[in-house]
């Protein structure tokens, strides 16, 4: 009975992690790094009863498209009434953006309580003799559990690296198996062919899914194929070539694709319309399995989605946009959106890269349209200084300077640029959430500055 009581007084006297607390703990977990593989996931979700298994996914893999289209579908399900649960990574802001119901990010209070727990289970774990997992891996577990508890009736999860080995992967209730984009990036550990990565990606696949992707790449289309084939489930393809009627701004993009007449999305970028239509072709699947998705809330979920650094227009007169172009498929997606909007312009590049990604492939392919690069570093250990990147991007470009900071290269690039040119940052999304926030303030301190004057320029009087 004593010792009862104890155990009692034990758990009432215990607290949760505090935020600060919490952070500390991720980056600490980073010591552990990336392991491909289903083992530690396993162990971690047996121990919180499986959560996983209470939740019906849409499952989103490919190398680059996976945030946009994930926003568009989750956009439009909580437009259709869903609660729906969204998974993402990496952040551009806040951590907590990762883990989100009906777009809202899991709370600091519950993010510390599920932390705590989780924290318990790992070292339960060691004591077991087990691996400790890593921080994607618990970061998965604690969205599942979240997600559980928030009783979410759809949950729409973005693959970490990867698909076949990818701690998501432990999932079995997949409505849709999506594919985006799928090109040659982390080839140490997907494969160094196109076809390897591909039969990497398509291990999202389950039995009773149905497999979506983009009728575009066909020897991707092929493996993709081939793997829903073995499963005997549909594989069905959204064609970009049957996208009509498309009228392209800064601000929005109109097209129409099958049933849908004049769809309106507020993400700029060639490429999306692309994951658009894979939205949409989605939606289409999920409507057979039941869902009940009015054209309305397509209509609305579309022109409402946002998805910050992609693209971005964050200022006018200069422009500065900002996009998250950080592989070669991304390079030459951007290069073609700057065609597309910014012939004969005047461009300012701002980039910063990780150590780890292909350097010549991206400045090769983006090079050719600046006037001048600065370079900025980036952080961790897969962080590369800008004067590593200047002097890999003289190599395709004579003007280049390295800046010993984001906000030095933004700084220097509005003093370059007059208000015809184009600034735009791109590379690693590790330094463009702080660009973005860098950029925003100054436009609210020069709109400040300019209702403060009259229309001959003079400070007005207080």
């Amino acid at each position: 009975m004593e010792l009862y009581r104890k155990e009692v007084v034990d758990m009432e006297n215990q607290k949760d992690m505090t935020y600060q607390e919490v952070m500390d703990y991720i980056e600490e977990l980073k010591v552990y790094g990336s392991v491909p593989g289903l083992d530690n996931i396993k162990n971690l979700c047996s121990k919180l009863g499986n959560p996983q298994q209470a939740l019906s996914f849409v499952h989103i893999a490919g190398t680059n498209g996976k945030g946009s289209v994930l926003a568009f579908l989750s956009q439009v399900l909580k437009e259709a009434g869903y609660r729906t649960g969204r998974y993402i990574s990496p952040t551009l802001f806040d951590y907590r953006e990762r883990i989100q119901v009906n777009n809202r990010p899991i709370s600091k209070k519950e993010l510390c309580a599920q932390m705590t727990r989780l924290k318990e289970i790992c070292q339960e774990l060691i004591e077991e003799e087990k691996p400790h997992p890593t921080a994607f891996e618990i970061e998965t577990a604690m969205a599942f559990q979240y997600f559980k508890e928030q009783k979410c009736q759809i949950v729409v999860l973005e693959t970490g690296l990867g698909g076949l080995l990818d701690a998501t992967n432990i999932v079995t209730n997949t409505l849709a198996a999506v594919f985006t984009s799928i090109s040659m990036d982390h080839m140490g550990v997907l494969g160094g062919t196109l076809q390897e990565i591909a039969e990497n990606k398509a291990g999202i696949m389950k039995p009773g899914a149905t497999a979506v992707a983009l009728k575009k790449d066909m020897e991707v289309n092929t493996v993709l194929q081939k793997k829903a084939y073995l499963l005997g489930i549909p594989f069905i393809t959204a064609d970009p070539d049957h996208a009509s009627g498309i009228k392209r701004s800064l601000t929005k993009q109109i097209f129409s694709y099958k049933e849908y007449k004049n769809l309106t999305i507020s993400l700029v970028g060639a490429y999306q319309i692309e994951n658009a239509l894979l939205a949409a072709q989605t939606i289409s699947v999920l409507k057979e399995k039941g869902f009940q998705i009015p054209d309305q809330a397509v209509y609305k979920g579309f022109e409402h989605t946002l998805w910050q650094g992609r693209f971005q227009v964050l200022a006018k007169r200069p422009y500065f946009i900002a996009d998250g172009a950080h592989n070669r498929d991304g390079a030459k997606r951007l290069a073609e959106t700057i065609r597309l909007y910014f012939t004969n312009r005047k461009i300012i590049y701002i980039i910063g890269m990780l150590r780890d990604k292909e350097q010549d492939e991206i400045l090769k392919a983006a090079c050719p349209f600046a006037s001048q690069i600065l370079t900025v570093p980036t952080k961790g250990e897969r962080g590369l200084s800008a004067y590593d990147l200047a002097c890999k991007a003289k190599e395709y470009h004579e003007h280049v300077t390295a800046s010993d900071s984001v906000e030095e290269a933004v700084e220097m690039a509005y003093l370059l640029a007059d208000k015809d040119t184009v600034i735009i940052a791109f590379g690693s999304l590790s330094y463009l959430g702080v660009l973005i926030q860098m950029v925003e303030k100054i436009n609210t301190e020069k709109s400040r500055n300019d209702i403060g004057r009259d229309s001959h320029g003079k400070q007005r009087e207080s």
